[in-house]
């Protein structure tokens, strides 16, 4: 199963990202963020960066997310993690994925380990 995951600005958010990175089996690993989030780095796993413009409107940055996923999903449906990101970045991501079609498994690190909501 592919991971998508969103790298925004949030203090510790990048930690959820990087332990479901590390501790995950993933095919594939796509993450989303403008240019600052291009400095994310998790020792000894490889991952695709998708570098997005979060100050388009909605309806843009959910096109250009869209644009970006295609041909990149094998599966019918994706791990994804929202801990980093707000409302209209969360909600583009989601959409370009339900449009692509793929059904979404929300995903997260607790103490106890990966989680699937």
């Amino acid at each position: 199963m592919e991971l998508l995951a969103l790298l925004s600005s949030g203090k510790g958010t990048w930690g959820q990202i990087s332990g479901l990175i590390k501790y995950g089996e993933w095919d594939n690993i796509i993450l989303f963020g403008d240019d600052f989030a291009k400095k994310f780095t998790v020792e000894g796993k490889k991952f695709e960066f998708a570098k997005i413009d979060t100050n388009q409107t909605l309806i843009e940055l959910k096109d250009e997310i869209s644009k970006k996923i295609k041909g990149k999903i094998n599966g019918t449906e994706v791990a994804l993690s929202i801990a980093s990101g707000n409302g209209k970045e969360h909600m583009a991501l989601i959409s370009a994925l339900l449009s692509a079609p793929v059904g979404v498994r929300f995903v997260a690190l607790t103490k106890t380990g990966i989680i699937y909501l």
